[in-house]
């Protein structure tokens, strides 16, 4: 039976490009909401902004813009501290993806570590959920993490395949993280997750991905905006959905 897979399009890298030049000002270009809704028309199911304690890339005015502009789903990418939070639950994204967050990294290193920290992801979970937003976790694909994902009340993992495509050219070890995510998302879908994935994913990496199994939504940016500076987004988004398309879950 065939599932179509969705495509998030994460714009963080548009908001980069314009914080080099227009940070701190009140306008400034490329526009993240632009590129939100250019994404939209192309055929993204959803559009996905990581909100950091830092501010580096997407700032608030994006978000509440994102808010009221864009008509699929918002996924507020975001680490579990008070401030982000409140916000979150002011904005009322669709969804909220919690993700670790370290000032000294240059993109998001690894999973959330939701063993360590159940109580508190737990407690953020029953938060959401009380507003009416729902709660993705972005996690390794080791077992002891979507396990402990299953007992906060969240409706989804992402599988953070960064080590997946880091890999990607060492077949033996590609193939051991394929391995991996798949063993990774049975768990969660027999724990009674939803399973959606991403980081480092590219068109080049992507088609062997499809072997893992009941993934919902690939949540893409970097390579995609990548690929749009020579081609434009509409086309990068057209390309991500055509190697995608044969997917089975």
């Amino acid at each position: 039976m065939s599932n179509e897979l969705k495509l998030g399009v994460n714009i963080d890298h548009v908001a980069t490009l314009r914080e080099a030049r227009y940070r701190g000002l009140p306008v400034g270009e490329p526009d993240p909401v632009e590129a939100a809704l250019v994404a939209e028309q192309a055929g993204a199911a959803g559009i996905t902004a990581h909100l950091r304690e830092d501010r580096r890339h997407i700032i608030d005015r994006d978000v509440r813009r994102l808010r009221d502009s864009i008509r699929t789903r918002l996924n507020l990418e975001m680490a579990v501290v008070p401030e982000i939070i409140e916000i979150a639950l002011g904005i009322r994204p669709e969804i909220v993806c919690l993700v670790p967050e370290k000032r000294t990294e240059v993109t998001t290193e690894g999973g959330l570590d939701v063993a360590g920290n159940e109580s508190l992801i737990r407690d953020t979970c029953s938060r959401m959920r009380d507003a009416g937003i729902e709660v993705s976790l972005f996690l390794d694909p080791d077992p002891v993490q979507v396990e402990a994902a299953a007992r906060t009340g969240a409706e989804f993992i992402e599988l953070h395949t960064g080590a997946y495509a880091e890999a990607f050219d060492q077949k033996r070890e590609r193939n051991v993280e394929l391995e991996r995510l798949v063993a990774a998302s049975k768990l969660a879908h027999g724990l009674g997750l939803k399973v959606n994935a991403g980081h480092g994913l590219n068109v080049r990496n992507l088609p062997l991905l499809h072997i893992v199994p009941h993934l919902i939504e690939l949540n893409i940016g970097h390579s995609l905006m990548s690929r749009a500076i020579f081609v434009g987004l509409p086309e990068a988004i057209r390309e991500f959905l055509a190697v995608m398309a044969g997917y089975r879950g």
